[in-house]
């Protein structure tokens, strides 16, 4: 079985929360299936595509970065992208702990997305734009530091897909099973 779910922000991408006091939100909140588990993360201030699965081999696919499974993202930036810092994305950005692949990466208009709560922080004197950008591995934050190494603070981050499967029509908070069979490319 394979799980679609939308996290929304702020939820950990855990079944119970032993990191803290004050209990955080976790996958339980919203999924009440038995035996199923994250096939990778997404940080708790990310939102999107998470998938989860009750298949060990499955998950371990779809998670281990040796099989380079092309995870989309929807990435609000704070400034206006310019083509120099794209093709630095494009090819590879130098982080702490070493050099990335090469992503995917365009301006796109503001997608029409679910309002995010809490909403980001504006500021009216610093403009803001989005970007789609694709990557074929999955270090801790890695979207985050990439654009932040070429000058870009994330304001937002949405996970769109993780391969052949999309979080288009869930809203926050809901899941649905994957339809068909499992194809990878």
């Amino acid at each position: 079985m394979l799980i679609l779910f939308n996290k929304p922000y702020g939820v950990l991408s855990q079944f119970t929360d032993k990191g803290t006091e004050t209990k955080r939100p976790t996958l339980s909140k919203h999924i009440d299936v038995p035996g199923v588990y994250p096939a990778g993360r997404l940080d708790r201030d990310s939102e999107g595509l998470l998938l989860l699965t009750d298949d060990g081999r499955l998950q371990a696919r779809i998670a281990d970065p040796k099989f380079k499974l092309p995870k989309t993202y929807l990435v609000q930036i704070e400034g206006e992208a310019d083509e120099a810092s794209l093709d630095r994305l494009r090819r590879g950005v130098e982080l702490k702990d070493g050099m990335t692949r090469p992503a995917r990466v365009e301006r796109i208009p503001d997608p029409a997305l679910w309002p995010r709560d809490p909403p980001i922080r504006v500021r009216k004197t610093v403009p803001d734009c989005w970007l789609e950008l694709t990557i074929r591995e999955g270090r801790n934050r890695q979207v985050r530091r990439m654009t932040a190494a070429v000058g870009y603070p994330t304001l937002r981050l949405v996970r769109w897909s993780v391969g052949d499967w999309a979080v288009a029509g869930l809203q926050p908070g809901e899941w649905r099973k994957a339809e068909g069979g499992i194809s990878w490319r």
